[in-house]
């Protein structure tokens, strides 16, 4: 579970901003929003939380602070190559400082604090510390770009080749490589006995965290639609759920060599299928001007070209039609999209952000996904972050205050994210009025209209001048 997530230089976030998933005291009602931990005096975590604000206001920004942070953990940074990402710009200040991230989790029973400073040459701290909720214990330090402290690890492993192997481990860190991702990489459970509390926080980040943006597929899937029927017969039910008009869903063979894809993407296909010489081994490709999907394997000598279908029933008849996913909706196309991803939120101790889940979706809809999810899963260690401008689910019947979050960008052009909680709602208030109202400014600040000359028809317009 996400406890808590703070941001600081990065992206449009300049000053430190945090986002917090703790329950406030403020919920009337609702508790089965918030997870229950059986032991004594546990915080009482969120569920969900939803992010609203105008476009570019920040909300996709603290996504990819997240999905940054999943990346550069679980892949790493090449020798000699910069760490990708975007300090804040709109400062002189902050151009070239460091930037620091921090997550509090929960997970496999322990919290614990995890986090780093970097730029883009190195990473100039880094700390992971087993927390409660009066206390901090630390399990290894990074106080400077090559200086590690990893005595409290040590002592868990008394043998001196352990020890040996984690300060080799420790001393052998490139400056722009995180400690976490070399104990991932070098195979540490190996060579050490006791490592468990670095893996449970790399298992966290690697397993059970998800970062989902609008155009984001869930891959992989028509494989899976193959082997297994639970899966399938769970996809149909929710798209009959939806009211999407689909009674099933297949997989249908096609001519590999004339799929109508270009021949050097064919190629590689063929290469990838050849490399791997395994059964049940296969790639996936989605066609997005076609808006098509196909499942790539190879059986023997032969190579197999599988697309998606959708299977329709003909009123005034017990026959059926194949559609292809082209011939689909959007907003079906985007449910084909994103049912696989709720199914694994119906799973325990998964933590998935979804941003714009409504693009493309009825309003009505939207609201009843997080109705369901929250119905659900409430005896489950889950939780569900989106970033939305839907404003119907602004409202008290549905949500928690405590659960609504806004981001506003002042004006410097950093992004301020603060909680619902921050203002005096009574239980009664309807928010989303004096959210279409701008009380909480996280709503497009228009201009003038009647300053713009591109529709005064005796004079050119008159832009500012630039340097492009």
């Amino acid at each position: 579970m996400l406890i808590r997530f703070s941001i600081e230089n990065f992206l449009s976030f300049k000053e430190r901003t945090e986002f917090s998933m703790i329950a406030g005291r403020s919920g009337r009602d609702k508790k089965s929003h918030f997870i229950k931990d059986e032991k004594r005096n546990a915080i009482p975590i969120l569920k969900f939380a939803s992010i609203h604000g105008a476009n570019a206001s920040g909300k996709s920004n603290l996504m990819k602070a997240v999905k940054f942070s999943k990346d550069l953990i679980l892949n790493g940074t090449k020798p000699g190559s910069a760490i990708q990402y975007q300090t804040f710009r709109l400062d002189e200040k902050t151009r070239n400082a460091n930037s620091r991230i921090e997550f509090e989790i929960q997970h496999k029973g322990k919290m614990f604090a995890y986090g780093f400073v970097f730029n883009k040459k190195d990473i100039i701290e880094e700390w992971l510390f087993e927390i409660s909720k009066n206390s901090e214990k630390p399990i290894f330090e990074r106080t400077e770009i090559d200086k590690f402290d990893i005595e409290p690890i040590k002592e868990l492993n008394k043998v001196e080749t352990e020890q040996q192997f984690l300060s080799f481990l420790a001393k052998g860190t490139l400056n722009n490589q995180l400690f976490l991702t070399e104990v991932k990489n070098r195979k540490v459970k190996e060579n050490v006995s006791n490592i468990e509390d670095l893996l449970t926080v790399i298992d966290w980040f690697e397993n059970c965290l998800t970062i989902f943006f609008p155009n984001s597929k869930v891959t992989g899937i028509e494989f899976k639609l193959k082997s297994n029927q639970n899966l399938k017969n769970s996809i149909i039910e929710l798209l009959e759920y939806f009211g999407t008009g689909i009674d099933d869903i297949c997989l249908e063979k096609v001519d590999f060599e004339k799929i109508g894809l270009p021949e050097e993407v064919l190629i590689d296909i063929k290469d990838k299928l050849n490399f791997e010489n395994a059964p049940n081994v296969g790639v996936f490709l989605t066609d997005p001007l076609k808006n098509m999907s196909f499942a790539f394997t190879k059986e023997g000598d032969e190579f197999i070209a599988e697309k998606l279908m959708t299977i329709h029933k003909i009123s005034g008849s017990e026959n059926t039609d194949r559609f292809d996913l082209k011939d689909e909706s959007d907003g079906t196309r985007r449910l084909i999209d994103i049912i696989p991803l709720l199914l694994e939120l119906f799973k325990n101790s998964k933590v998935v952000f979804i941003d714009e889940p409504e693009r493309s979706l009825h309003p009505n809809l939207l609201y009843d996904l997080v109705d369901l999810f929250l119905q659900k899963t409430s005896s489950m260690k889950n939780q569900l972050i989106i970033a939305s401008h839907e404003s119907s689910l602004l409202t008290q019947k549905l949500l928690r205050i405590d659960e609504l979050w806004f981001v506003h960008k002042n004006v410097g052009g950093s992004t301020n994210l603060y909680s619902l909680v921050d203002f005096s709602i009574r239980y009664d208030k309807q928010i989303r009025k004096d959210y279409l109202l701008g009380r909480f400014k996280a709503v497009p600040k228009i201009g003038n209209r009647n300053t713009l000359s591109i529709f005064n028809n005796n004079t050119d317009a008159k832009g500012k001048k630039g340097t492009c």
